[in-house]
Protein backbone atom coordinates (compact mmCIF):
# COMPACT_ATOMS: atom_id res chain seq x y z
CA UNK A 1 0.00 0.00 0.00
CA UNK A 2 1.29 3.46 -0.97
CA UNK A 3 0.31 6.59 0.96
CA UNK A 4 0.39 9.89 -0.94
CA UNK A 5 -0.04 13.36 0.54
CA UNK A 6 -0.86 16.40 -1.60
CA UNK A 7 -3.00 14.68 -4.26
CA UNK A 8 -5.33 17.69 -4.53
CA UNK A 9 -2.38 19.83 -5.66
CA UNK A 10 -0.64 20.17 -9.01
CA UNK A 11 2.28 17.78 -8.69
CA UNK A 12 0.56 15.41 -6.26
CA UNK A 13 -2.39 14.98 -8.61
CA UNK A 14 -0.10 13.99 -11.48
CA UNK A 15 1.75 11.57 -9.21
CA UNK A 16 -1.56 10.02 -8.10
CA UNK A 17 -2.50 9.48 -11.75
CA UNK A 18 0.84 7.84 -12.49
CA UNK A 19 0.61 5.54 -9.46
CA UNK A 20 -2.89 4.47 -10.46
CA UNK A 21 -1.80 3.86 -14.04
CA UNK A 22 0.85 1.52 -12.67
CA UNK A 23 -1.81 -0.38 -10.74
CA UNK A 24 -0.56 0.67 -7.31
CA UNK A 25 -2.74 0.14 -4.25
CA UNK A 26 -3.06 3.81 -3.38
CA UNK A 27 -4.25 5.66 -0.29
CA UNK A 28 -4.61 9.45 -0.31
CA UNK A 29 -4.34 11.66 2.76
CA UNK A 30 -6.73 14.60 2.30
CA UNK A 31 -7.69 17.43 4.64
CA UNK A 32 -11.37 17.76 5.43
CA UNK A 33 -11.28 21.37 4.17
CA UNK A 34 -9.50 20.56 0.87
CA UNK A 35 -11.17 21.04 -2.49
CA UNK A 36 -11.58 17.41 -3.56
CA UNK A 37 -12.63 18.13 -7.15
CA UNK A 38 -9.13 17.27 -8.45
CA UNK A 39 -9.62 13.74 -7.10
CA UNK A 40 -12.90 13.14 -8.91
CA UNK A 41 -11.25 12.84 -12.32
CA UNK A 42 -8.49 10.44 -11.27
CA UNK A 43 -8.52 7.44 -13.59
CA UNK A 44 -9.91 4.02 -12.89
CA UNK A 45 -7.16 1.56 -13.72
CA UNK A 46 -7.89 -2.17 -13.81
CA UNK A 47 -11.11 -1.49 -11.96
CA UNK A 48 -9.40 0.25 -9.05
CA UNK A 49 -10.08 3.82 -8.08
CA UNK A 50 -9.33 6.12 -5.20
CA UNK A 51 -12.90 5.77 -3.97
CA UNK A 52 -12.66 4.14 -0.56
CA UNK A 53 -8.91 4.83 -0.45
CA UNK A 54 -9.13 8.46 0.61
CA UNK A 55 -8.50 9.07 4.30
CA UNK A 56 -9.20 12.32 6.07
CA UNK A 57 -6.35 13.75 8.05
CA UNK A 58 -4.17 16.74 8.69
CA UNK A 59 -0.42 17.16 8.96
CA UNK A 60 -1.04 18.90 12.29
CA UNK A 61 -3.03 15.95 13.66
CA UNK A 62 -0.54 13.22 14.51
CA UNK A 63 -3.23 10.65 15.36
CA UNK A 64 -4.72 11.03 11.89
CA UNK A 65 -1.29 10.46 10.33
CA UNK A 66 -0.75 7.30 12.37
CA UNK A 67 -4.06 5.97 11.08
CA UNK A 68 -3.31 6.99 7.50
CA UNK A 69 0.09 5.31 7.33
CA UNK A 70 -0.95 2.08 9.03
CA UNK A 71 -0.31 -0.90 6.73
CA UNK A 72 1.64 1.19 4.17
CA UNK A 73 5.08 0.21 2.94
CA UNK A 74 5.68 3.34 0.85
CA UNK A 75 5.09 7.07 1.39
CA UNK A 76 5.26 9.98 -1.03
CA UNK A 77 5.08 13.16 1.04
CA UNK A 78 4.31 15.82 -1.57
CA UNK A 79 1.96 18.11 0.38
CA UNK A 80 3.29 21.59 1.15
CA UNK A 81 2.13 25.16 1.55
CA UNK A 82 3.58 26.61 -1.66
CA UNK A 83 3.01 30.35 -1.46
CA UNK A 84 5.41 33.21 -1.96
CA UNK A 85 3.27 35.47 0.24
CA UNK A 86 1.13 34.89 3.30
CA UNK A 87 -0.33 37.35 5.74
CA UNK A 88 0.57 34.79 8.42
CA UNK A 89 3.96 33.18 7.66
CA UNK A 90 3.32 30.87 10.60
CA UNK A 91 0.89 28.98 8.40
CA UNK A 92 3.77 27.91 6.16
CA UNK A 93 5.83 26.80 9.16
CA UNK A 94 3.01 24.71 10.57
CA UNK A 95 2.48 22.92 7.26
CA UNK A 96 5.99 22.68 5.85
CA UNK A 97 8.07 22.18 8.98
CA UNK A 98 5.83 20.81 11.74
CA UNK A 99 3.74 18.84 9.25
CA UNK A 100 6.78 17.22 7.66
CA UNK A 101 8.18 16.23 11.05
CA UNK A 102 4.83 14.73 12.06
CA UNK A 103 4.46 12.81 8.80
CA UNK A 104 7.99 11.40 8.86
CA UNK A 105 7.71 10.43 12.51
CA UNK A 106 4.47 8.55 11.81
CA UNK A 107 5.98 6.79 8.79
CA UNK A 108 9.18 5.82 10.60
CA UNK A 109 7.28 4.44 13.58
CA UNK A 110 4.98 2.47 11.25
CA UNK A 111 8.00 0.83 9.60
CA UNK A 112 7.41 2.27 6.13
CA UNK A 113 10.08 0.78 3.87
CA UNK A 114 10.54 3.69 1.44
CA UNK A 115 9.82 7.39 1.95
CA UNK A 116 10.14 9.98 -0.82
CA UNK A 117 10.05 13.55 0.46
CA UNK A 118 9.34 16.34 -2.03
CA UNK A 119 11.56 19.34 -1.34
CA UNK A 120 12.28 22.15 -3.81
CA UNK A 121 15.09 23.64 -5.86
CA UNK A 122 14.78 26.63 -3.53
CA UNK A 123 16.70 24.81 -0.78
CA UNK A 124 19.87 24.97 -2.91
CA UNK A 125 22.27 27.79 -3.71
CA UNK A 126 21.88 28.60 -7.40
CA UNK A 127 23.21 28.27 -9.98
CA UNK A 128 24.32 24.93 -8.57
CA UNK A 129 23.36 21.34 -7.85
CA UNK A 130 22.66 18.96 -4.96
CA UNK A 131 26.09 19.70 -3.47
CA UNK A 132 25.37 23.42 -2.95
CA UNK A 133 22.85 23.83 -0.11
CA UNK A 134 21.36 27.27 0.37
CA UNK A 135 22.98 29.68 2.77
CA UNK A 136 21.22 32.40 4.79
CA UNK A 137 21.60 34.84 1.88
CA UNK A 138 19.64 32.46 -0.39
CA UNK A 139 16.65 31.93 1.90
CA UNK A 140 14.70 34.99 0.83
CA UNK A 141 11.31 34.38 2.43
CA UNK A 142 9.13 32.07 4.53
CA UNK A 143 8.55 29.51 1.77
CA UNK A 144 12.25 28.87 1.12
CA UNK A 145 13.09 29.05 4.82
CA UNK A 146 10.44 26.54 5.86
CA UNK A 147 11.20 24.15 3.01
CA UNK A 148 14.92 24.32 3.86
CA UNK A 149 14.18 23.51 7.49
CA UNK A 150 11.86 20.67 6.46
CA UNK A 151 14.57 19.25 4.21
CA UNK A 152 16.99 19.27 7.14
CA UNK A 153 14.41 17.31 9.15
CA UNK A 154 14.18 14.76 6.32
CA UNK A 155 17.98 14.46 6.23
CA UNK A 156 18.06 13.98 10.01
CA UNK A 157 15.57 11.12 9.70
CA UNK A 158 17.73 9.54 7.00
CA UNK A 159 20.84 9.86 9.17
CA UNK A 160 18.88 8.10 11.90
CA UNK A 161 18.22 5.14 9.62
CA UNK A 162 14.85 6.05 8.09
CA UNK A 163 14.61 5.14 4.36
CA UNK A 164 14.11 8.76 3.24
CA UNK A 165 14.99 9.88 -0.30
CA UNK A 166 14.67 13.58 -1.16
CA UNK A 167 13.69 14.99 -4.55
CA UNK A 168 14.10 18.66 -5.47
CA UNK A 169 11.82 19.61 -8.37
CA UNK A 170 12.57 22.82 -10.24
CA UNK A 171 9.60 24.64 -11.85
CA UNK A 172 7.01 22.13 -13.10
CA UNK A 173 4.60 23.17 -15.86
CA UNK A 174 1.65 21.42 -17.40
CA UNK A 175 -2.09 20.94 -17.12
CA UNK A 176 -4.19 20.93 -13.92
CA UNK A 177 -2.18 23.61 -12.12
CA UNK A 178 -5.19 24.29 -9.95
CA UNK A 179 -4.21 27.15 -7.62
CA UNK A 180 -1.95 27.98 -9.67
CA UNK A 181 1.73 27.65 -8.70
CA UNK A 182 3.93 30.76 -9.11
CA UNK A 183 5.19 29.36 -12.43
CA UNK A 184 1.64 28.68 -13.56
CA UNK A 185 0.77 32.24 -12.57
CA UNK A 186 3.35 33.48 -15.11
CA UNK A 187 1.52 31.54 -17.83
CA UNK A 188 -1.89 32.71 -16.62
CA UNK A 189 -0.78 36.35 -16.46
CA UNK A 190 0.65 36.12 -19.98
CA UNK A 191 -2.65 34.72 -21.29
CA UNK A 192 -4.64 37.41 -19.48
CA UNK A 193 -2.43 40.27 -20.78
CA UNK A 194 -1.23 41.07 -17.26
CA UNK A 195 2.48 40.91 -18.07
CA UNK A 196 3.47 44.11 -19.88
CA UNK A 197 7.17 43.73 -19.01
CA UNK A 198 9.69 41.19 -17.77
CA UNK A 199 12.76 40.91 -15.56
CA UNK A 200 16.15 39.61 -16.60
CA UNK A 201 15.86 36.33 -14.72
CA UNK A 202 15.66 32.65 -15.49
CA UNK A 203 14.12 29.38 -14.36
CA UNK A 204 14.64 25.69 -14.92
CA UNK A 205 11.37 24.43 -16.39
CA UNK A 206 10.29 20.78 -16.41
CA UNK A 207 7.22 18.87 -17.52
CA UNK A 208 5.17 18.02 -14.42
CA UNK A 209 4.69 14.51 -15.79
CA UNK A 210 8.47 14.04 -15.83
CA UNK A 211 8.66 15.18 -12.22
CA UNK A 212 6.02 12.61 -11.27
CA UNK A 213 8.03 9.88 -13.02
CA UNK A 214 11.12 11.13 -11.20
CA UNK A 215 9.36 10.47 -7.90
CA UNK A 216 8.75 6.85 -8.87
CA UNK A 217 12.37 6.44 -9.94
CA UNK A 218 13.51 7.91 -6.62
CA UNK A 219 11.38 5.36 -4.78
CA UNK A 220 12.84 2.53 -6.86
CA UNK A 221 16.50 3.52 -7.13
CA UNK A 222 17.23 6.48 -4.87
CA UNK A 223 19.75 6.24 -2.05
CA UNK A 224 18.43 7.17 1.41
CA UNK A 225 19.75 10.49 2.60
CA UNK A 226 20.46 11.74 -0.93
CA UNK A 227 18.91 14.69 -2.81
CA UNK A 228 17.96 14.42 -6.49
CA UNK A 229 17.24 17.49 -8.61
CA UNK A 230 14.35 16.91 -11.01
CA UNK A 231 14.54 19.54 -13.73
CA UNK A 232 14.89 19.84 -17.48
CA UNK A 233 15.66 23.09 -19.32
CA UNK A 234 17.21 26.36 -18.17
CA UNK A 235 15.35 29.28 -19.78
CA UNK A 236 15.38 33.02 -19.31
CA UNK A 237 12.01 34.55 -18.53
CA UNK A 238 12.19 36.24 -21.92
CA UNK A 239 12.62 32.84 -23.61
CA UNK A 240 9.66 31.44 -21.67
CA UNK A 241 7.44 34.33 -22.76
CA UNK A 242 8.61 34.04 -26.38
CA UNK A 243 7.78 30.32 -26.31
CA UNK A 244 4.32 31.13 -24.96
CA UNK A 245 3.98 33.66 -27.78
CA UNK A 246 4.81 30.97 -30.36
CA UNK A 247 2.22 28.64 -28.80
CA UNK A 248 -0.59 31.19 -28.55
CA UNK A 249 0.12 33.78 -31.25
CA UNK A 250 -0.04 36.50 -28.58
CA UNK A 251 2.84 39.01 -28.61
CA UNK A 252 5.50 38.63 -25.94
CA UNK A 253 6.30 41.72 -23.85
CA UNK A 254 9.23 43.73 -25.19
CA UNK A 255 9.93 45.92 -22.17
CA UNK A 256 12.63 44.75 -19.76
CA UNK A 257 12.37 46.48 -16.40
CA UNK A 258 15.34 47.07 -14.07
CA UNK A 259 15.53 44.96 -10.93
CA UNK A 260 15.48 48.08 -8.73
CA UNK A 261 12.16 49.19 -10.22
CA UNK A 262 10.62 45.74 -9.75
CA UNK A 263 11.89 45.64 -6.17
CA UNK A 264 10.41 49.05 -5.34
CA UNK A 265 7.05 48.03 -6.83
CA UNK A 266 7.04 44.75 -4.89
CA UNK A 267 7.84 46.57 -1.64
CA UNK A 268 4.80 48.78 -2.14
CA UNK A 269 2.56 45.87 -3.19
CA UNK A 270 3.64 43.64 -0.30
CA UNK A 271 3.20 46.48 2.17
CA UNK A 272 -0.34 47.12 0.95
CA UNK A 273 -1.08 43.39 1.11
CA UNK A 274 -0.17 43.33 4.80
CA UNK A 275 -2.91 45.92 5.36
CA UNK A 276 -5.59 44.72 2.94
CA UNK A 277 -4.99 40.95 3.13
CA UNK A 278 -5.10 40.73 -0.67
CA UNK A 279 -2.26 38.82 -2.29
CA UNK A 280 0.24 41.19 -3.95
CA UNK A 281 0.62 41.04 -7.72
CA UNK A 282 4.40 40.89 -7.26
CA UNK A 283 5.32 39.38 -3.87
CA UNK A 284 8.61 40.60 -2.47
CA UNK A 285 9.90 37.02 -2.15
CA UNK A 286 9.26 36.39 -5.86
CA UNK A 287 11.24 39.48 -6.87
CA UNK A 288 14.09 38.59 -4.52
CA UNK A 289 14.20 35.09 -6.02
CA UNK A 290 14.36 36.63 -9.50
CA UNK A 291 17.63 38.34 -8.73
CA UNK A 292 19.42 35.07 -9.51
CA UNK A 293 18.83 32.83 -12.48
CA UNK A 294 17.66 29.56 -10.95
CA UNK A 295 19.70 27.38 -13.27
CA UNK A 296 20.56 23.79 -12.38
CA UNK A 297 21.23 20.44 -14.02
CA UNK A 298 19.79 17.02 -13.21
CA UNK A 299 22.91 14.97 -13.97
CA UNK A 300 22.79 13.10 -10.67
CA UNK A 301 19.16 11.99 -11.15
CA UNK A 302 19.90 11.02 -14.74
CA UNK A 303 22.95 9.02 -13.69
CA UNK A 304 21.62 7.30 -10.58
CA UNK A 305 17.88 7.07 -11.23
CA UNK A 306 17.65 6.84 -15.00
CA UNK A 307 15.68 10.10 -15.04
CA UNK A 308 15.19 11.33 -18.63
CA UNK A 309 13.11 14.52 -18.89
CA UNK A 310 11.64 15.48 -22.23
CA UNK A 311 11.21 18.90 -23.87
CA UNK A 312 9.22 21.53 -22.02
CA UNK A 313 7.38 23.00 -25.02
CA UNK A 314 4.63 20.31 -25.03
CA UNK A 315 4.10 20.86 -21.31
CA UNK A 316 3.78 24.61 -21.84
CA UNK A 317 1.29 23.95 -24.63
CA UNK A 318 -0.76 21.67 -22.36
CA UNK A 319 -0.65 24.32 -19.64
CA UNK A 320 -1.88 26.98 -22.06
CA UNK A 321 -4.74 24.76 -23.22
CA UNK A 322 -5.73 23.95 -19.64
CA UNK A 323 -5.64 27.56 -18.41
CA UNK A 324 -7.77 28.56 -21.37
CA UNK A 325 -10.28 25.76 -20.66
CA UNK A 326 -9.72 24.63 -17.06
CA UNK A 327 -11.37 21.43 -15.90
CA UNK A 328 -10.99 18.84 -13.21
Amino acid sequence: MTLLTGATGFLGNHLARLLLEEGRDLRLLVRETSDRRPLAALPRINGSTVNGSTVLGDLQDRDSLDRAVEGCDQLFHVAADYRLWSRDPGELRRSNVDGTRNMLEAAAQAGVKRIVYTSTVGTLSLPGDESTPAGPQDLTGPYKKTKFEAEQIALDFARGGAPVVIVNPTAPVGERDFKPTPTGKIIQDFLDDRMPAYLDTGLNLVDVRDVARGHLLAAQKGRPGERYLLGARNMTLQEILETLSEITGKPAPKLKIPYAAAYAFSLLETGLAAVTGREPRAPLEAVRMARKKMYVHSDKAERELGYQPGPVEPALARAVEWFQNPSY
